[in-house]
């Protein structure tokens, strides 16, 4: 197959800019071939190279006690206890969900659990955080059935459970949805490799679905915004095979038991051009590959297209030539065609044979480790919003049992059980709270210790204000697991941003990761790792800008869980943390359209005071819950005070609702959202204990809200009094969009 010539044209649609093709030139000293050019095009995209983000995640906390593995390998790990170990990671499939909603998410959802299961974890969770545009468009409407049956149909398939995870309407993503994908796995720690070769002379082993030419250039796709163009690119989008899936899940993880491998690696964004790269340059050492040996699905294949080829559910090993023979036993076994490919080498180059020559031969540490990095001018927005918010004439005329009754009907707090039901959340039995509560909760095999596993992220508030938004993510995701019991031990992210080349877009991006490192590293959660997706714009503009977190914690036993909702009457119920005093920045201003723009999500006393009020009030949190006196326990997000009660009531028994004992309930106190605040529950006979722990936490502010009562009705005084019959029925009556 004759190769084009490469001219300016074909340098531009590959994605390289012309300063960028002449480093290639400089790097080869000769013009490279078609493949080459095809091999650095993919390998220095955005997705792969993170060239426009290497200098903002430097500042994010890596490092703690409990990290065996930051960021730089497939996923993040950390200690559960002294033998077991939590692999986790979070990774978009945004673009190829806009184009092929299906088989975008399904092979999101693939990608994600072979990032686990080749650092040597079992997947046992997967959490999707979902960004869909406004329901009742036939394009969007298109996305979320196309989106949710493809998540459901893999994690199904693969028998991994679906247990958390979030589902954002907004019209910000009419045209560009977002899908967030993240898996989570439980591993012996001596069981942890890496994408990492380190011997010289160990064989190159190919298993998987034969390669085809679906997927090619799919790493440069999901690099640039998406236009008519764009949205033609469907050979970019790849198709997923959940059934070989589990077989090679199955087959890696007996491989790495088996100690016959050195290095594994999954051929995820760039296939085979990112595996070999990337095994070959950590380790500062060469791969030699020959495409004759590898399997294929399609005829006439040219070395550009092996190279690029994204198919699905293939994987890449490294293996001692002692090994082989026992490797290749346990691959034939489990019937995922194992081919021996190549070698490592001592030069340092990744060099390609194919039908008797060598098509390509470039610096694997070059393309892998050492792509060009920009350090992009950021510039606040002309029209972003400086002066403090004010509410409209609404905030004088709605009542707050209207106001109530919007938000619980509100698609963004809606029950979203027409989702999960779609969902196996009790596969592998393990599952002890599922879809619906602020957080998950596992069982986890050999221990004691509960696994809980949360994500957060409110786009409008980040939209609002960046820095403060990026920190409310954190902070909410960190207040899930608090508030089931479990004590946070790391996040990963995936940041979700417009064009970077824009300054104002670059804005939002740098606010934001500045946001999440304040947060974490006052938290001290440590960032293991995550994506970056950029170019999120379409001809209607970017997205809001959505830095979204997931997190993984340890409960030290069933006795230390805390369920939703209120359990007995006589509770008594308090608020931990301010009390709102504004409607700035919340959901019930966004709806009555009480200013033409965004508005800030806290007045600016908040703004500033609010990662130490967060410090705080983990610290409280984490004493309340060694000290087991929590009933209910839950954080006041999008909705307010208001929505957290009637929440609580509603995942309560029949016969239990609450009332409230404050002197007045304005809409400011009900629906107001500052982030930093918590309603718990205790029983009357631990108020001794409960107030010691809050006498050694005194910087933290406590309100006593009421009591739960044998009435099942919501009643705060002469502003809201509803039956909890009445508050299901409001959050639930939609049984699909």
């Amino acid at each position: 197959m004759n190769a084009p010539a490469i001219t300016p044209e074909i340098v531009a649609e590959h994605g390289l800019k012309p300063d960028e093709y002449q480093l290639i030139l400089e790097i080869l000293g000769r013009e490279p071939s078609f493949t080459e050019l095809g091999i650095f095009s993919v390998m220095w995209s955005e997705h792969c190279s993170y060239k426009n983000s290497k200098p903002l995640l430097k500042l994010l906390p890596t490092e703690g006690p409990d990290v065996l593995q930051g960021p730089g390998e497939n996923a993040g790990v950390v200690a559960l206890d002294d033998r077991l170990a939590v692999c986790f990671k979070m990774e978009s499939h945004n673009h190829p969900s806009a184009v092929e909603p299906f088989q975008g998410a399904a092979t999101g959802v693939g990608g994600i659990l072979r990032d686990i299961f080749t650092m040597g974890a079992r997947p046992v969770a997967l959490v999707d955080c979902l960004f869909f545009g406004t329901p009742g468009k036939p394009s969007v409407d298109r996305i979320i059935g196309g989106v949710v049956h493809g998540i459901a149909d893999y994690g199904n398939c693969v028998g991994v459970p679906t247990i958390a995870g979030q589902v954002t309407f907004s019209p910000a993503f009419d045209t560009n949805p977002l899908v967030n994908a993240m898996a989570v796995g439980v591993m012996r720690k001596e069981d942890l490799t890496l994408a990492k070769a380190r011997t010289p002379g160990n064989v190159v082993v190919y298993y998987g679905n034969a390669t085809g030419r679906d997927g090619v250039h799919g790493a440069t796709f999901a690099s640039e915004e998406l236009t008519e163009e764009t949205m033609e690119q469907r050979s970019a989008v790849q198709v997923g095979d959940p059934f070989m899936g589990k077989k090679i899940l199955e087959a890696t993880l007996e491989l790495i038991y088996s100690g016959s491998v050195e290095a594994i690696q999954d051929m995820g964004a760039a296939g085979l051009t990112c595996s070999g790269c990337e095994i070959a340059g950590r380790g500062r050492l060469g791969m030699r590959l020959e495409l004759d040996k590898v399997p294929q699905r399609a005829q006439n294949m040219s070395a550009y297209e092996m190279m690029l080829s994204e198919s699905q559910e293939r994987m890449l090993a490294v293996i001692p030539p002692n090994r082989l023979a026992e490797a290749m036993a346990i691959l034939e076994k489990w019937e995922v065609t194992p081919a021996v490919v190549g070698e490592v080498t001592n030069d340092g180059l990744l060099t390609v044979y194919h039908r008797g020559g060598v098509v390509a031969k470039v610096p694997a540490l070059k393309i892998s480790e050492e792509s060009p990095v920009y350090r992009r001018e950021a510039r606040q927005p002309k029209d972003f919003p400086t002066e403090p918010w004010v509410p409209g004439p609404w905030a004088g005329s709605l009542k707050a049992d209207q106001a109530l009754e919007s938000l619980l009907e509100d698609l963004n707090i809606h029950s979203k059980q027409w989702i999960h039901e779609q969902f196996d959340t009790q596969v592998q039995t393990n599952t002890v709270l599922g879809p619906g509560a602020g957080a998950a909760m596992l069982r986890v095999d050999g221990t004691t210790k509960l696994l809980g596993i949360s994500s957060g992220v409110d786009p409008m508030k980040v939209a609002c204000e960046p820095f403060t938004g990026a920190r409310m993510a954190v902070a909410e995701a960190a207040l899930n697991l608090l508030c089931v019991g479990a004590k946070p031990l790391g996040l990963t992210d995936n940041l979700n941003f417009g064009n970077p080349e824009k300054p104002e877009q670059f804005w939002f991006f740098r606010r934001a990761v500045e946001g999440i490192a304040d947060m974490a590293r006052a938290l001290v959660i440590p960032v293991t790792g995550g994506n970056v997706s950029l170019y999120n714009e379409s001809p209607t503009g970017p997205i809001w800008p959505t830095p979204t977190i997931g997190m993984v914690g340890r409960c030290e036993s069933l006795d230390h869980m805390i369920r939703p909702g209120f359990k007995n009457p006589g509770e008594l119920v308090f608020a931990l943390g301010e009390l709102p005093t504004s409607l700035a920045g919340s959901l019930l201003a966004f709806k009555q359209g009480g200013s033409s723009k965004l508005p800030a999500p806290l007045e600016a006393d908040g703004i500033a005071t609010f990662t130490p009020r967060m410090v705080a009030l983990q610290a409280l949190l984490n004493d309340l819950i060694d000290a087991r006196i929590l009933q209910s326990a839950q954080d006041v997000s999008e909705g307010g005070l208001a929505v957290a009660l009637a929440e609580q009531c509603i995942f309560s028994p029949a016969t239990v609702g609450f009332e409230g004992t404050l002197e007045s309930y304005d809409l400011a106190t009900l629906f107001g959202e500052p982030g930093a605040l918590v309603v718990v529950g205790i029983r009357p006979e631990d108020q001794e204990r409960f107030d010691e722990i809050l006498d050694r936490h005194s910087e933290v502010d406590y309100t006593e809200l009421g009591v739960v009562t044998d009435k099942p009705v919501l009643q705060l005084g002469d502003a809201i009094a509803m039956t909890v019959e009445a508050l299901q029925h409001m959050r639930s009556h939609r049984t699909h969009i």
